[in-house]
């Protein structure tokens, strides 16, 4: 079998089941070598990544668990096995689109400058939950030079080793931290146009969105915290604007209306006025639309419970835990 020496691809995973087969199985077989990086499972996983072909590698789960850290420890035992020039990461939860490694490989040979490349992800069942639709509205991120990618994404290994990859002990938003890295040094982020990954979020519950989006907020604070200096001042008005809306405003007209007057509550009303004004923005006719500006405005109260849970957990010197969805 013909193998391409440039690259490789790393994948990780938890009791990702029937996902995780799906996903080795949309690699292509002319690949030099696929790294699969378990974290904890106790499922088939294991099992299902070597009968693929993958080399397995088990995650010490005595230290606290990261995507970051799997990653990282991935990338680290794929170079010591290939001579690869290009990495692609990808979630055990996708399945890579076909023709997306060419695509990737063509565009990073031809600019020198590019360290990271990503393509569209899209979820696999948009059409199941409100929250899968979700997923899928924010992946479809604008084509061109980026800020940043996600997780599933193709690396030069030169400049990945360079920066020693991914910040182990991120729990979330370890992707645009890198870039922001990369970018500070000359290097560029693209987003092709081009299908990349059909992903699964499997998220049918309001719960699983709440805990995402808390996530997300504490991605977010980390990120205002190590990079919110000028020039970059990374994430930092997202923060501003989650607190704003997801903490600050509520708080002060609920003390508001029990210092001074119950008809302070009536500002709440702001809150269905933004979902009416996003709404409108969006296309106010369609239900997406709707779906979108709700979330959306809502989105902001677990955001914030994630912000402050970072910056509580920072001044007592504890590290942070884990938040998943799944």
């Amino acid at each position: 079998m013909s193998r391409d020496s440039l690259i490789g691809t790393v994948v990780i995973g938890r009791n990702e089941g029937a996902r995780l087969v799906a996903c080795l199985n949309s690699i292509p077989e002319n690949v030099t070598h696929v790294v699969y990086v378990d974290s904890g499972s106790t499922d088939e996983s294991i099992a299902q990544a070597e009968q693929a072909g993958a080399t397995v590698v088990q995650l010490d789960m005595t230290q606290p668990f990261t995507a970051a850290r799997a990653r990282n420890t991935g990338f680290q035992k794929l170079v010591s096995l290939s001579d690869v020039e290009f990495v692609q990461f990808v979630d055990g939860d996708c399945a890579l689109q076909p023709g997306w490694f060419k695509t990737a490989q063509t565009f990073l040979k031809q600019t020198p400058n590019a360290a990271i490349v990503c393509g569209r992800r899209r979820e696999r069942f948009p059409e199941r939950t409100v929250f899968n639709r979700l997923c899928d509205m924010e992946w479809d991120t604008p084509i061109g030079q980026a800020d940043a990618c996600g997780g599933d994404a193709m690396v030069r290994v030169a400049a990945f080793e360079h920066f020693e990859g991914f910040r182990d002990t991120m729990i979330a938003g370890e992707e645009p931290e890198l870039c922001v890295r990369l970018r500070a040094q000359g290097w560029q982020v693209w987003r092709l146009d081009a299908e990349m990954t059909l992903h699964d979020a499997d998220m049918t519950r309001f719960d699983q969105w709440w805990r995402r989006a808390r996530r997300s907020g504490h991605a977010f604070a980390e990120g205002a915290f190590i990079h919110g200096a000028a020039p970059e001042r990374h994430s930092v008005r997202a923060v501003r604007r989650i607190l704003l809306w997801g903490a600050i405003l509520p708080l002060a007209l609920f003390f508001g209306a029990t210092i001074f007057s119950p008809w302070l509550l009536l500002g709440l009303v702001i809150y269905p006025l933004q979902v009416f004004r996003i709404a409108h923005r969006e296309g106010w006719n369609s239900r997406v639309a709707w779906e979108y500006a709700f979330f959306l405005v809502l989105g902001k109260f677990p955001e914030a419970l994630g912000i402050l849970e970072f910056h509580v957990r920072r001044w007592r010197g504890k590290p942070a835990g884990i938040i998943e969805y799944k």
